[in-house]
């Protein structure tokens, strides 16, 4: 067979307490160094210097003050060269083969009998990934795949869900979905979901991520909508658990961030009782990202430098909220928005006061509305402004038109025209 047609065999190796050899103490050596330490290998250095990273790692290898000799192979299970001079390196790969010891040259990766591969290597709760990429001796090239095959693992493309085996502990990992857009979410969110079994979602979690997951894969609609409860919470934390009891990975997707008016919180606390693992993955909280969609920024330089988050269901304190100097964002609160501004302007607050109420947002039916807060709410009734939606008042609220390039990614990258800038004056844009 021609050396041309010839591939090389892959392996791993597990190197836990198998003594290794690194010739060389420059940052080739180091590299080499750390990944062998990471692995548990017992790493000797042979070098009459190291470089500064190799020294980060003097407490967990041995270090031989001195040039390597060809004995220095002598036990051991593989040699690293990179002491930068062929003539060593050829030597010590020598002595390797006569002692029939796998040698990796990275002066010389044609005079090699092994090669280090690109690695990707990710952690998660199904367990580790490693994806070893080899590219024909080219590691530029293998660089570049090494780097696309990341992208695809952190952006969840690959199927990382694990197969359930008997007596395995399940668990509960809380996703925070972002405003909408799937493109929004994080990386991470996107990963936990590419490893689950079960997912319990929300009515505003970016539903088109269901449409990535594998096959096999459950989903549970347990979405709210106002004055309509079909699933309450208790049934929620009690889904979750059991489920997780039967050795199953559940991902609780919804919008938004979890702990930020999503009773995340509440969730968790029934987990970490029923002695169930769960972890949180935030998400960027429509309070914040829904205004931006509009062209508003929750805070701005001489204008808000305080935010204030509340549930438009909840007890407000109208006296408190009217002193605010800064923007209050309302959310869940269409429905309660006559008794909302009732409440302000009994205590005080400036009629002329700027709001929004910003629908829908980061998705193809986004509306902002704008008007006085004296007159929000007939604005709100005539224009038919339904949830969800967030209310955000305040004089940032004026900057909407000013910022109006601040539009969805959707709206860039199809094209579509917005029904305008919101304008200081009641308006629906």
């Amino acid at each position: 067979m021609t050396d041309a047609a010839r591939v090389p065999y892959p392996l791993h190796l597990d190197l836990a307490g198998r003594r290794v050899l690194v010739a060389g103490g420059g940052p080739v050596a180091a590299r080499r160094a750390a990944d062998l330490v990471a692995a548990g290998a017992d790493v000797h250095v042979v070098a009459p210097a190291l470089c500064e990273d190799l020294r980060d790692l003097l407490a967990q290898l041995t270090w031989h003050e001195r040039e390597a000799v060809a004995g220095d192979v002598e036990g051991t299970w593989l040699v690293h060269t990179a002491t930068g001079d062929p003539a060593t390196d050829g030597a010590l790969a020598a002595a390797a083969e006569e002692r029939r010891t796998w040698c990796v040259r990275a002066d010389d990766a044609t005079a090699s009998a092994a090669w280090t591969p690109a690695v990707v290597h990710r952690d998660g709760p199904a367990g580790p990934v490693t994806v070893s990429v080899s590219a024909g001796r080219d590691p530029r090239r293998a660089r570049g795949l090494k780097e696309a095959l990341a992208r695809w693992l952190d952006a969840g493309g690959a199927p990382l869900r694990r197969e359930r085996v008997p007596g395995h502990p399940g668990r509960v990992t809380l996703v925070g979905g972002g405003p909408g857009e799937v493109d929004l979410m994080t990386l991470r969110g996107r990963r936990r979901l590419a490893e689950a079994d079960l997912v319990v979602v929300d009515r505003l979690a970016p539903t088109g991520v269901l449409g990535e997951l594998g096959e096999g894969v459950e989903v549970v609609d347990v979405g709210k909508t106002p004055g309509h409860h079909p699933v309450p919470q208790e049934e929620i934390n009690r889904l979750l658990v059991e489920a997780a009891r039967t050795g199953r990975h559940v991902v609780r997707l919804k919008g938004g961030d979890g702990y930020v008016l999503g009773r995340g919180g509440e969730e968790v606390l029934a987990c970490r009782a029923a002695g169930v693992e769960v972890e949180v993955v935030p998400g960027v909280t429509s309070a914040f990202a829904v205004p931006a969609a509009a062209g508003i920024p929750v805070t701005h330089r001489g204008v808000s430098r305080s935010v204030t988050v509340v549930d438009g269901h909840g007890d407000l304190d109208g006296a408190a909220l009217a002193r605010l100097g800064g923007t209050l964002v309302v959310l869940m609160g269409v429905s309660t928005l006559p008794a909302i501004a009732e409440a302000l302007l009994a205590n005080g607050k400036d009629p002329a006061t700027p709001v929004a109420l910003v629908e829908a947002g980061w998705t193809p039916q986004q509306r902002t509305t704008t008007a006085p807060l004296s007159e929000v709410v007939r604005v709100a009734r005539d224009a038919g402004v339904r949830a969800p939606a967030v209310v955000v008042v305040g004089g940032v609220v004026d900057l909407a038109g000013a910022l109006t390039g601040a539009v969805p990614a959707a709206d860039r990258e199809r094209g579509r025209r917005r029904r305008g800038p919101a304008r200081w004056a009641p308006t629906v844009a």
